[in-house]
């Protein structure tokens, strides 16, 4: 069963995932959980503690990705497992996703946090 966690930092929403994306119930629920974020500039999905994912859950992916694009919302992955990449690799897909580095999500944060201190 896939837990979703949602954490927003300023104009960033950093989306944790716990549990296997299989399946269309797991699908909709980051599809939802995401496209909730309307208000945020950037979207880090955390895969860390996603063993899994399949079909479903890879086009869910795209989708949220080009859904994001459109939208000019950065939409970033972060950390995901090598089972993860191995299954992106599989289709192709991985190319297509901007994968953050712990660097660049410590920057992220860093500056977020600075923005969202300022405006509160």
């Amino acid at each position: 069963m896939l837990s979703i966690y949602i954490d927003n930092i300023g104009e960033m929403a950093v989306v944790e995932c716990n549990g296997s994306i299989i399946g269309s119930e797991a699908a909709l629920k980051l599809c939802r959980a995401v496209n909730s974020q309307r208000g945020s500039r950037i979207i880090v999905l955390d895969l860390s503690k996603v063993p899994a994912i399949e079909g479903g859950g890879l086009g869910t992916l795209v989708f949220l990705q080009r859904s994001a694009q459109g939208r000019g919302v950065q939409f970033k992955l972060f950390n995901p497992r090598q089972s993860v990449r191995d299954r992106l690799g599989q289709v192709n897909s991985i190319r297509a996703f901007d994968i953050a580095t712990l660097d660049e999500m410590m920057a992220l944060v860093a500056c977020n946090g600075i923005r969202f201190a300022r405006a509160a």
